[in-house]
């Protein structure tokens, strides 16, 4: 992370902390990204009196009982995960909460995964991601859900960017438990990567068999 992404993070997180309120969100919302169901948060791109876009995740729509429980719960679980993951470059940063039911998010804006992708990411995405994935079950994180094209994309610098922690779990523990499980949930991730490498790998290379799509061993993991 560069000094002038530090600095805009600061600047970000003392306006979060001090001057943003639910009843700026109309005024300074840019776009809903995602409106949620009755069970899910809208989704909103919103620009701060600093300039910075941020995104925001927002259970306080949906009915007080599912913000109440379901909601908090699920922003309790993403805030450890983005806390963390503080640092990891595929993984935007936590810039603070507007109360309770909402967490607010570096943007980084890019491509969902698809087959749209082939023969368009640079040499070296996949790797990059399998890195990232690596790293992230290092500190204990095991996503769950990058199966979902819009939880894993492509930057414009065509680097991965992972978002949406909602479902993930935590290994942090030497229990027999933790090291008996956290193998095998790590293998879901895994199965994701090896789904989106065949999608983005141009034809042409998918057939060739000198190319080979594994699973790294489940030393790799967690």
């Amino acid at each position: 992370m560069t000094r002038s992404i530090r600095r805009r993070h600061r600047e970000a997180r003392a306006e979060i902390k001090s001057n943003l309120t639910r009843g700026d969100l109309e005024s300074r919302t840019l776009e809903v990204l995602q409106r949620g169901s009755w069970a899910n948060p809208d989704v909103l791109l919103v620009t701060l009196r600093c300039g910075q876009r941020v995104v925001i995740k927002d259970f306080a729509p949906r009915n007080p009982w599912v913000g109440a429980i379901y909601g908090r719960w699920v922003i309790g679980r993403e805030v450890k995960a983005y806390r963390l993951l503080a640092g990891l470059p595929a993984v935007p940063s936590l810039l603070g909460r507007l109360g309770p039911l909402a967490l607010v998010l570096e943007y980084r804006p890019g491509r969902p995964m698809s087959r749209r992708l082939a023969g368009r990411l640079p040499p070296g995405f996949m790797d990059e991601l399998r890195s990232a994935i690596r790293e992230m079950h290092m500190r204990g994180v095991v996503h769950l859900d990058l199966r979902h094209r819009s939880n894993v994309l492509a930057d414009f610098d065509g680097h991965p960017v992972l978002i949406d922690f909602g479902s993930a779990v935590f290994f942090r523990s030497r229990s027999v438990l933790d090291r008996l499980l956290a193998p095998l949930l790590a293998r879901i991730d895994w199965s994701a990567v090896r789904k989106w490498e065949v999608r983005v790998t141009p034809r042409d290379e998918s057939h060739s068999p000198a190319r080979q799509v594994a699973a790294p061993k489940p030393s790799s993991a967690v």
